[in-house]
C-alpha cells in the first residue's frame, strides 16, 4: 500500500472511532435523560460526577400543573416542587413552618393576619415576589368559581362577596407585608394556607396566559422549573438556580414517569430505570426490604379510602339503602386481602391520627342478613342493578382499586345487588364522579393539612356539592356543626363538635369507609435525603444520591 492509501485508510479509521465512542457514550444514559444506576455508573467512570437526575415513577399522569385548579395528588406531587405558599408544613409532619412569608402575627380576635415576607424570592419568569405579588394571587382564587377552583370554595367557604367567603380582603401594606382581614375567626385558617393549591403564581404568568395555558406552563418560586410535559409518559423538572435557598435542590433534574401497572414500576425500580417508586403493592414489602439494591419507605398515615354513595341518584337518596350497603361490605376481609396488614378498616370518614375522632363510634358490622332486612324495609328485597365505579390509577389509600371493586360486587351480589364495574381514565373518572354520575365510586382522601375540617366540611358538607363533595350528601345540623367547628378556637370543643358530626354522618352513611392505610414507596439504596410526607406531597430538593 503506498503512503497516501496508508493516509487515507488512517483518517477512515480515525472517522469510523470517532463514531462509535459517540455511539457508545449516547446510549450510557437512559431516554429520560440519565437516571437509574447507569447514570450512576457512567458518572462515575468518567470523573466521580454524582447522579443528577431523580426518575420518580407513579401510578398515573397529572391532571393539570395549576395547583388551584385540581384536586389529585398526582397533580400535587409535581406543583409542590415548582410552587410554594406563605407558610409551610414540617418536613414530615402538618405543623406550620415559615414558607414565602418568615413571620407572621394575628390579632387578639382571630381576624387579621399579618405577614412579613421573605427577601430575594424571585419567579421562574424573573418577577419579583412581593406583596403584591400575593394580593394578585388572591384576587384571581377569590373571583373564581367553584367549577374552577374547588379548593379555594372548600376551605374559605365561598368566593368574592359571597355569604359564606371568610376571607374580607387581603392587601399590601407595603412592598413585604401583606395584611389578611376575616370575616369571622377560622381554626384552620394558617393550615389551609400551606396546603399545595394555594401555591404562588407569577402575576405576569395569570396576566399573560390563561387558564388553559397556565395548567400546562406552571411559573412559582419553587426549588424546580417546568420543562416539558408528555401527557401519560413524563413530566420534566429542572433545577432552579436562582432559588432564595442555595443549598437546594440537590439534583438537577426530576422526571416524574407515568407507570400505571405496580408490578411495571416495580420491575421499572429493579432494574434502574427509575430511582424512586410510589404505589407499591403491600404484598411486595418483603420483596423489597430483602433487596439490598433497594429501600422501603412508609408515609406516615393520614387518609382514607371509602366507597361514596351518590345521595341524589336512586335507590342512594335512601338512607336505608345506604346502611344496607355498609353491612354488605366485608371491610376486613378487603384490609387483609388487599393490604397485607398495612391498614386498619375504617369505620369513620378521618382516620384517627386526626384531633376530634370519634372512637366511640360503633363500625357497622359485616352482615348480609341485616343488609338483605334493610333492602326489604326500602323496598328492595329482590335487589336491584347498579354501577359500581373502579378506580384505574393505584392510589395511597387503595393499592389496585379494580381488584377492590372485585371484592364489593361478590359481597354486593350475596344480598341480591347486581353490581357493575365501571371505570374511566382518571381525570375523566374525577370529573364525572364530581358532577354525580356515579352510582356508587371507589375514592379517598388523603388529608392535606392534618385537621379534621379537612375530611369533614371539605368532604361532607353541603357547601362543597359540586367541588370535593362527591356525594352530594347534605344535612343542616352536620353543616351547623361544621361552621361552628371552623370558627372555634379552644381545641377541646372543636373535637366535641366534630365527635357530634361524625355521629350524624355514620347515621346517614353516604359513604362506606373502607381503610385507612399506610402508603408504602421504594427508592433505590444509593437515594438519600427523601422524606415521604404525610400529605402525599413530597418536597424533593433535598434529594441526592450516594
Amino acid at each position: 500500500m503506498n503512503k497516501k492509501a496508508w493516509l487515507l485508510f488512517f483518517v477512515l479509521l480515525l472517522t469510523v472511532s470517532t463514531a462509535l465512542f459517540g455511539c457508545s457514550s449516547d446510549d450510557g444514559s437512559s431516554e429520560d435523560g440519565g437516571s437509574g444506576n447507569d447514570g450512576g455508573d457512567a458518572a462515575e467512570e468518567s470523573g466521580g460526577e454524582t447522579q443528577d437526575t431523580l426518575v420518580f415513577g407513579r401510578g398515573g399522569d397529572s391532571v393539570a400543573l395549576d395547583p388551584i385548579t385540581v384536586t389529585d395528588g398526582e397533580s400535587f406531587k409535581v406543583t409542590k416542587n415548582i410552587f410554594e405558599q406563605l407558610v409551610e408544613f414540617g418536613e414530615q409532619d402538618t405543623e406550620i413552618n415559615p414558607g414565602l412569608a418568615e413571620e407572621w402575627d394575628v390579632s387578639e380576635d382571630g381576624l387579621t393576619y399579618t405577614f412579613m415576607l421573605r427577601d430575594g424570592v424571585t419567579f421562574h419568569d424573573g418577577e419579583a415576589f412581593n406583596a403584591d405579588a400575593v394580593v394578585a394571587n388572591f384576587d384571581r382564587w377569590a373571583n373564581g368559581t367553584e367549577d374552577k377552583f374547588y379548593y379555594y370554595k372548600s376551605m374559605f367557604g365561598g368566593f368574592g362577596d359571597e355569604e359564606g367567603h371568610v376571607i374580607e380582603s387581603v392587601k399590601a401594606v407595603d412592598e413585604s407585608t401583606v395584611e389578611i382581614k376575616l370575616k369571622r375567626p377560622q381554626a384552620p385558617f394558617l393550615k389551609n394556607l400551606a396546603m399545595s393549591p394555594f401555591g404562588l403564581v407569577s402575576p405576569k404568568a395569570i396576566s399573560d396566559m390563561s387558564e388553559e395555558e397556565l395548567a400546562e406552563n406552571p411559573v412559582g418560586t419553587g426549588p424546580f422549573k417546568f420543562v416539558e410535559w408528555r401527557r401519560n409518559e413524563r413530566i420534566v423538572l429542572e433545577k432552579n438556580e436562582e432559588y432564595w435557598n442555595s443549598e437546594y435542590p440537590k439534583v438537577n433534574q426530576v422526571i416524574f414517569r407515568s407507570i400505571p401497572e405496580n408490578s411495571a414500576r416495580l420491575n421499572a425500580l429493579m432494574s434502574g430505570e427509575i430511582d424512586l417508586a410510589d404505589g407499591i403493592n403491600p404484598s411486595d414489602a418483603a420483596q423489597i426490604e430483602g433487596d439490598e439494591n433497594l429501600q422501603l419507605f412508609e408515609r406516615p398515615s393520614m387518609n382514607v379510602g371509602y366507597l361514596g354513595l351518590t345521595s341524589t341518584r336512586e335507590p342512594f337518596d335512601d338512607p336505608k339503602v345506604r346502611q344496607a350497603m355498609n353491612h354488605a361490605i366485608d371491610r376486613q376481609a378487603i384490609v387483609d386481602a388487599f393490604f397485607e396488614g398495612r391498614a386498619e378498616v375504617a369505620k369513620n370518614p378521618m382516620p384517627p391520627v386526626i384531633a376530634g375522632y370519634n372512637d366511640e363510634i360503633e363500625g357497622y358490622e359485616y352482615d348480609p342478613e341485616k343488609a338483605k332486612a334493610l333492602l326489604e324495609e326500602a323496598g328492595l328485597g329482590d335487589g336491584f342493578d347498579m354501577e359500581l365505579w373502579a378506580m384505574p390509577v393505584p392510589r395511597p389509600y387503595m393499592p389496585d382499586g379494580q381488584k377492590v371493586a372485585e371484592a364489593i360486587q361478590s359481597n354486593l351480589a350475596e344480598v341480591g345487588i347486581n353490581a357493575e364495574i365501571v371505570t374511566y381514565e382518571w381525570a375523566t373518572y374525577l370529573e364525572k364522579a364530581r358532577m354525580g354520575e356515579a352510582d356508587a365510586f371507589l375514592l379517598g382522601w388523603t388529608g392535606d393539612n392534618g385537621d379534621a375540617d379537612n375530611f369533614l366540611y371539605v368532604l361532607l358538607d353541603q357547601d362543597n356539592i359540586g367541588s370535593n363533595n362527591y356525594t352530594y350528601y347534605e344535612n343542616q345540623e352536620v353543616h351547623d356543626l361544621l361552621i361552628e367547628a371552623q370558627s372555634e378556637v379552644d381545641e377541646e370543643k372543636r373535637n366535641q363538635l366534630y365527635m357530634e358530626a361524625q355521629e350524624l354522618i355514620h347515621q346517614d352513611a353516604p359513604w362506606v369507609p373502607l381503610a385507612h392505610s399506610t402508603p408504602l414507596l421504594a427508592g433505590s439504596a444509593n437515594l438519600q435525603g427523601f422524606m415521604a410526607h404525610p400529605t402525599g406531597s413530597d418536597w424533593l430538593h433535598t434529594v441526592s444520591f450516594e
